[in-house]
C-alpha cells in the first residue's frame, strides 16, 4: 500500500507511519487552502481535506499512484460551553472517492497564549517565543509542551489519522 501525506513536516509523516504499519509513506508539501493559522473547526477540517486531496492528486501519473492521500491540520478553536481557546487537530484521508475525517485530542491554551492568538498571532511562533524554542511544530509541538510531554505532537496527530482511516478499515461504516 502507498500513502502520501500532504505536508513536508516530518512529524506529520511519522504520525501517519505510526498508524499504517508497513505501508510506504511519502510526504509532499501541498497547499492547505486555509490561513497559516486555521481558526475554528470548519477551517481546520477544510485544511486537512484540501491537503489530502492535493496530495492524492500528485499520484496522477503511472509512476506514483497512491492508495490514500492524508491531510493533517492543526488549528485553534473554541467549543460550545467553554470560553477557552483550544489547540485542535484534524486529519482527512481519501482514496480518491471517499473521505474519512478524524480529530485528535484538544488541549486548552493558557490564557497568555490564547490572548496572543486571538490578537492575530500564530500558535507555533507564540509557543516558540513563550518557551524559548525554535520550530516546536517540527518537534514535540504545542501538545507536548502543554501536557508536560504526556502527549507529543506525533501521538496527537496519529490519533486523528487513526480516526480518519476508520471508514476504510472498519465494516461499521
Amino acid at each position: 500500500m502507498r500513502i502520501v501525506v500532504g505536508s513536508a513536516n516530518p512529524v506529520k509523516k511519522a504520525a501517519v507511519e505510526a498508524v499504517v504499519g508497513d505501508a510506504t509513506v511519502d510526504a509532499i508539501a501541498v497547499p492547505s487552502g486555509v490561513p497559516e493559522q486555521p481558526r475554528g473547526h470548519a477551517e481546520t477540517i477544510a485544511g486537512a481535506q484540501t491537503r489530502a486531496w492535493e496530495a492524492f492528486d500528485t499520484g496522477g501519473d503511472e509512476s506514483a499512484v497512491y492508495d490514500y492521500g492524508v491531510g493533517l491540520e492543526g488549528g485553534v478553536a473554541s467549543f460550545d460551553g467553554a470560553d477557552d481557546l483550544y489547540l485542535v487537530m484534524w486529519a482527512a484521508v481519501t482514496d480518491g472517492v471517499r473521505v474519512g475525517r478524524g480529530a485528535g485530542p484538544s488541549v486548552r491554551l493558557p490564557s497568555r497564549v490564547a490572548v496572543r492568538i486571538r490578537n492575530g498571532e500564530e500558535l507555533g511562533p507564540v509557543m516558540d517565543d513563550v518557551l524559548g524554542t525554535d520550530d516546536i511544530a517540527k518537534k514535540e509541538g504545542a501538545a507536548g509542551a502543554l501536557t508536560g510531554g504526556r502527549i507529543d505532537r506525533e501521538t496527537a496527530l496519529s490519533t486523528a489519522v487513526a480516526g480518519a482511516f476508520g471508514p476504510f478499515v472498519s465494516e461499521l461504516y
